[in-house]
């Protein structure tokens, strides 16, 4: 086995080992729990920096391994590949830090880093599946690995959300095991490559080639929160923070849109779907989406729900971007698989500090949390200003190439669904933000934070993760041109899938 074969086991096993061995630890080792998170969070960023420095300097990353029925799993990472498994590495080491501090005092902690270990996995791997074959498992393993999370509290609210979220997803996995193995039926062992793959096929077995096209959005589309595909999202919001932060920002809900990216470019292609009419219903579903969750996101009062229903509206951003047929929105899009995962995470880490350090959930009782958690506060603001797309935000690059690559693609209609989801935007966190620092408590809420809390608002662990990514939403707008932004790496991978 080569070095570079290596690797790419090396990344994976980087958090499943720890996660393993942490299933067996006793709830006192938090110590050596902590050390096992932390070195595989560490180690596994570090690998996946040094395969992003080998891919510009030209080299190649792939293992094949035979299995029964002449199947191949294949693990190979390209440029898109890297981008998703970088954030997800990225993401990941900082909601470990965070979920650290917020388990402090929970029990089941080791069974529950054991799951959150496993589902890093399952998502690495399914950024790093070679086919359909490879992505399929780590799809369906990424459901498995997810569910204990959500019903971690074993509330009956958590158990039914979670029966919930197993209900969707694996009917959702079915649909698209059927729609996979008819695929391979009709072409037989294949990988995913630039420029698509099935346009080898006779023209006859184009009716079929439509239907498997449906039946892979459909399957995707459950974790991806495609409406009317997306009623487990909101119920999942019972799970504790960090577990939301997870399954919005870096695992469930960006697996099911990283999906549709590779059927879109590498299986189907885009010339070929453009030239079967079967983009714009693609654009259609993700506009109802994203009219959809902001309408309901406007609805919700309380504070994670609402984060919930603006999730199910901005994932469809991506789906949006690479429906369009132009290589500028197809860069909105991609871009804002990351832009969008460090704003929401930093939602949620924010969502969470509220919770725990004041008890407050409902947006109601937001009234002068501005003055008694200052830090915090801040970092919500920056993250949700960036979701409205404001100048000098992640967010605001990801609409400004949306809107740009609509006008290119003779689709003003999709800028217009883009400039309505802003207002919306602004129109359910505006008023959370005015409330934070112009709607005050009494003057003994600021009294308790200085004399009873001291200096920290908050635990350190749960304060360090939400201001390390809402920097990193203002360093990806402020440094969007810089040859080492997300914006810059998706670039290359845009000229790459549009064979430019």
């Amino acid at each position: 086995m080569s070095v570079n074969e290596s690797l790419l086991l090396l990344v994976l096993a980087s958090s499943l080992v720890p996660g393993v061995i942490i299933f067996f630890l006793p709830e006192s080792r938090i110590r050596l729990r902590t050390l096992l998170n932390l070195t595989g969070a560490i180690l596994k960023l570090l690998l996946i920096g040094y395969m992003l420095w080998g891919i510009q300097h030209g080299q190649i990353y792939i293992l094949r391994y035979n299995l029964l029925l002449n199947l191949e799993l294949v693990l190979k990472v390209d440029a898109l590949a890297a981008l998703f498994a970088t954030l997800s590495a990225a993401l990941w080491l900082l909601t470990t830090l965070y979920a650290v501090g917020y388990l402090e005092r929970s029990p089941h902690r080791s069974r529950f880093f054991g799951f959150f270990s496993l589902c890093v996995t399952a998502t690495v791997g399914v950024a790093m599946a070679g086919n359909l074959f490879t992505f399929f498992i780590f799809y369906e393993l990424l459901t498995l690995s997810t569910y204990p999370l959500v019903v971690h509290r074993g509330t009956e609210a958590a158990i039914r959300a979670g029966n919930i979220y197993l209900i969707y997803t694996l009917s959702g996995g079915a649909v698209l095991l059927v729609a996979i193995i008819w695929l391979y039926s009709l072409l037989g062992q294949f990988e995913f490559i630039y420029g698509g793959v099935v346009a080898v096929l006779d023209s006859k077995y184009s009716p079929q080639l439509q239907i498997i096209f449906l039946l892979l959005i459909i399957g995707l589309g459950v974790k991806a929160a495609l409406v009317p595909l997306h009623g487990w999202l909101p119920q999942a919001m019972v799970a504790p923070a960090p577990v939301s932060a997870l399954l919005h920002a870096v695992a469930v809900v960006k697996a099911g849109a990283f999906g549709i990216i590779r059927i879109v470019y590498e299986v189907y292609g885009v010339e070929y779907l453009q030239s079967m009419n079967l983009l714009i219903p693609l654009a259609i579903a993700a506009s109802i989406t994203i009219i959809w969750g902001s309408l309901r996101a406007l609805w919700q009062s309380d504070l994670k729900r609402r984060l919930a229903y603006s999730t199910v509206s901005q994932v469809s951003y991506i789906i949006l971007g690479v429906s369009l047929f132009s290589p500028v929105s197809t860069i909105g899009g991609i871009v804002h698989l990351v832009h969008q995962g460090i704003m929401k995470i930093t939602l949620f880490f924010c969502a969470g500090n509220y919770a725990e350090t004041l008890g407050i959930h409902k947006i109601s009782e937001m009234n002068g949390v501005g003055w008694r958690m200052p830090w915090t506060s801040i970092a919500f603001c920056i993250a949700a200003l960036g979701m409205i797309g404001a100048p000098l935000t992640a967010g605001y690059i990801s609409k400004l190439y949306l809107n740009q690559g609509a006008e290119i693609a003779d689709q003003m209609w999709a800028s217009g669904v883009l400039t309505v989801s802003s207002l919306f935007n602004a129109t359910y966190f505006l008023p959370i933000m005015y409330r934070f620092w112009f709607k005050t408590q009494p003057q003994t809420w600021v009294q308790e934070r200085i004399y009873a809390r001291g200096r920290w608002e908050t635990h350190g662990l749960l304060l360090i993760p939400p201001l390390v990514s809402a920097a990193a939403t203002l360093v990806a707008g402020i440094f969007a041109d810089t040859d080492w932004s997300p914006l810059y790496w998706v670039k290359l991978i845009v000229k790459r899938e549009y064979l430019l």
